[in-house]
């Protein structure tokens, strides 16, 4: 790690809309205190209400991206969201495991909105991304629609469950080694709408604390708190689910037990 700021990759979509993907990334990453780099691997036309369309950026350019700021800038950690194709994953993936690095793995099946944003070969090659990651952060349609938790964790990663999509008035978000329960977190179930690029801006939060020397468990909890705040924050745009308020938040403290 650099004395100055961590350095953080992020390979994922690009949203028009500002409020997932890269966009939320970078916003994140730079709140935080890092430099945000990236790989964009689709295109899409997207806003509050849903995705309009998507251009799959092709491998080769996925690659040369991640190859030329890796060569340049060096990396501390990376997050990976969005993956067009099948053949992205695995090619990112065959690059990615010999960094040595950090590695957060948000499995991106569908948007906010609805739309799906992976077909099933690209899931199907998710394994290998899980491989190499350091840690996976599903959601809980996501954490079914890869085979569970024990599935997950054969890989060899470390795992986030978290509970947004859960019912009830506490959110329960729980970190996972292959050996068992590491943390978790509960906190009041926030009743809004303004949720769009939660799960990037958790995982980007938790590459920057792991890029910045944070051990496991600390970035957990610094990535829970920052997301937590940040869609208490949100500004109200948008006719659907609208972005969070990364811009204002200030500090990461937080109601969870």
């Amino acid at each position: 790690m650099t004395e100055t700021c961590p350095r953080i990759l992020s390979i994922a979509g690009s949203d028009s809309g500002g409020g997932a993907g890269i966009q939320a990334d970078i916003k994140t990453i730079t709140m935080l205190g890092g430099h945000a780099m990236t790989a964009i691997t689709a295109i899409t036309a997207q806003n509050t209400v849903g995705v309009q369309s998507v251009h799959k950026v092709p491998t080769a350019m996925i690659l040369a991206q991640i190859e030329s700021v890796v060569s340049d800038i060096g990396v501390d950690a990376v997050k990976i969201g969005m993956i067009g194709s099948a053949e992205a994953a695995l090619a990112v993936a065959g690059y990615l495991e010999k960094l040595g690095i950090a590695i957060v793995f948000d499995p991106v099946m569908v948007a906010t909105s609805g739309s799906r944003l992976a077909d099933s070969d690209t899931i199907a090659a998710f394994g290998k991304l899980m491989d190499v990651a350091s840690v996976v952060t599903p959601n809980l349609p996501e954490l079914e629609a890869l085979g569970g938790r024990d599935e997950i964790l054969s890989h060899g990663c470390h795992l986030v469950v978290k509970g947004g999509h859960g019912e009830g008035p506490v959110v329960v978000d729980e970190l996972h080694a292959p050996g068992g329960l590491m943390r978790r977190l509960e906190g009041k179930r926030l009743e809004t709408s303004e949720t769009h690029g939660t799960g990037c801006t958790f995982a980007s939060a938790l590459a920057v604390g792991l890029g910045s020397g944070l051990d496991l468990t600390s970035a957990f909890e610094q990535a829970i708190s920052f997301t937590r705040i940040a869609i208490l924050e949100a500004p109200g745009l948008g006719a659907g689910n609208g972005p969070l308020g990364h811009q204002f938040v200030t500090d990461f403290q937080d109601d969870f037990q």
